[in-house]
């Protein structure tokens, strides 16, 4: 289901949805759904007629969805739907790249081919490394919440392999710390041209820095429920 008001946000608004979406295991398939460690903080949030101060998330459910070279990691409190709770999606873009680069800060960012309503798509010869997104989906249940990561760095100290058979448990260990800057896509504002660069830019006041962490073992398990 898409959130009302999605539409407004452009292609930007419905990849984030299908990233966070693709975490929902489909029938037949298995995702990982369990316990972990970890946090996602920030000294000051905010988001628009929602949220404004200090946020600690307090997550208790980590869950991995692989598919192709490509992991979805969700970092969550609670294990009810998205839409209905406060959580992170990271999507690794490249997982055997990643684990090639264990310890090495990978880049977070927009997708490649995607740019806030009513802005000309800018110019990127390297597509980053993960994209992420905050949803808010409890705190600010009247506003369907979803602030983008438009920069930011990741580093993983394991991660999980992406096979769902895997047997060597340590390729089952997902560890990793990553701070980025997320914003609501729509608080876009045109950024004079003589600057240069893309075409938009975000208030300072409405962007967030959030720090998060997390660390957990890939468990095979019966498909998550599309319902709380």
């Amino acid at each position: 289901m898409i959130p009302p008001g999605a539409d407004r946000v452009g292609g930007w608004g419905l990849r984030l949805l299908v990233a966070a979406a693709a975490l929902e295991c489909p029938l037949g398939l298995a995702c990982s759904v369990g316990q972990g460690e970890g946090y996602v903080r920030s000294p000051k949030l905010f988001a628009n007629d929602c949220y404004r101060g200090e946020f600690n998330l307090e997550p208790d459910f980590f869950g991995a969805n692989p598919y192709g070279d490509t992991l979805t990691i969700r970092v969550q409190r609670g294990e009810q739907d998205i839409q209905v709770s406060d959580g992170i999606t990271l999507l690794v873009n490249d997982v055997p790249n990643a684990r090639m680069h264990l310890n090495e800060p990978l880049s977070i960012g927009l997708p490649k081919g995607v740019s806030p309503l009513g802005f000309p798509l800018p110019e990127v010869p390297t597509p980053p490394d993960a994209s992420l997104s905050l949803y808010l989906n409890a705190s600010c249940r009247s506003q369907n919440t979803v602030l983008t990561a438009y920069a930011g760095e990741l580093t993983f100290k394991q991660l999980f392999s992406g096979d769902l058979n895997e047997e060597n448990s340590v390729d089952r260990v997902t560890d990793g710390y990553l701070t980025a800057s997320v914003v609501d896509p729509r608080d876009a504002v045109a950024r004079e041209p003589s600057v240069g660069g893309k075409a938009y830019e975000f208030p300072a006041d409405r962007i967030t820095v959030i720090d998060a962490s997390f660390k957990f073992v890939f468990h095979r398990g019966t498909p998550a429920q599309p319902f709380p």
